[in-house]
């Protein structure tokens, strides 16, 4: 289930981000631009805090970013 949800969360984000600059959008998300990027790219986890933060910035709810999960 992880790699599920990370991958819906990484797509979740590279849509959101569209034509942003990874600076811009992490501005953006409160997370720095290398998290963004390694977490698109698979390579990073958030934690739950951090996710709570880019979803409060992005004023987006769970279902936004999981719709098949919830």
């Amino acid at each position: 289930m992880r790699k599920s949800l990370d991958h819906q969360l990484a797509l979740f984000l590279r849509k959101t981000r569209g034509e942003m600059s990874y600076a811009q959008f992490a501005k953006k998300t409160g997370i720095s631009h290398m998290t963004l990027f390694r977490v698109e790219k698979g390579e990073h986890h958030l934690t739950i805090d951090k996710l709570e933060t880019v979803m409060r910035k992005l004023k987006v709810r769970l279902p936004d970013i999981f719709p098949d999960e919830c």
